[in-house]
């Protein structure tokens, strides 16, 4: 339920944003090239919706950050690419499509770029850290999370024979407090 919820808000910021960034390259145009118009408006409206998936689509808590920012600008090219090729391919098999194919065209390949765009930020970009701990935990402990047996670092997978039966526990050393009573007599005003 969690992921189709992430999906729709997905959908309506990502859309959103589209719909907003196709109105704005025209007016744009008007005072520029509109290949440069088309490049500003679409560097503005990904670094919004990495913003905006951030914050609500995945609701990380914060702001998207650098690293973030970069993936996602990533995954933006990669959905881009998709579409160009369907439509070259499309080019390449009807030299002269109607305009009605070249838009379902475009926009099946738009739709399967973005499920497959929203499946890697919901996995690698916008992952929370209580996904990765889980995955992580479970690979180092050896343990499993079954719906019959409780949550616990001691428990071991049985089915494989090359785990520990116990998680190893190492213990911190303690630590011994400096006592600085004979430097501090010295130099406390009596």
């Amino acid at each position: 339920m969690k992921s189709l919820t992430s999906f729709a808000r997905f959908v309506v910021f990502g859309g959103g944003t589209g719909v907003l960034s196709s109105l704005a390259v025209p007016l744009l145009a008007v005072l520029m090239p509109w290949t440069l118009s088309n490049a500003l408006v679409t560097l503005a409206s990904t670094v919004l919706c990495t913003e905006l998936h951030a914050r609500y689509t995945f609701r990380t808590g914060r702001r998207a950050g650098l690293r973030r920012h970069w993936q996602s600008a990533g995954s933006a090219t990669a959905a881009y690419a998709a579409t160009s090729v369907a439509v070259f391919a499309l080019h390449a098999i009807q030299p002269t499509p109607g305009m009605l194919t070249e838009q379902l065209v475009y926009l099946s390949a738009s739709g399967l770029a973005g499920v497959g765009r929203f499946v890697i930020l919901r996995l690698f970009v916008f992952a929370t850290g209580t996904d990765h701990e889980g995955a992580n935990t479970a690979r180092t402990t050896g343990t499993v999370n079954t719906p019959n047996r409780p949550k616990t670092a001691n428990t071991a997978n049985t089915t494989d024979t090359n785990l520990p039966t116990k998680a190893t526990t190492i213990p911190r050393p303690r630590r011994t407090p400096v006592t600085t009573g004979g430097l501090t007599a010295v130099l406390s005003p009596s």
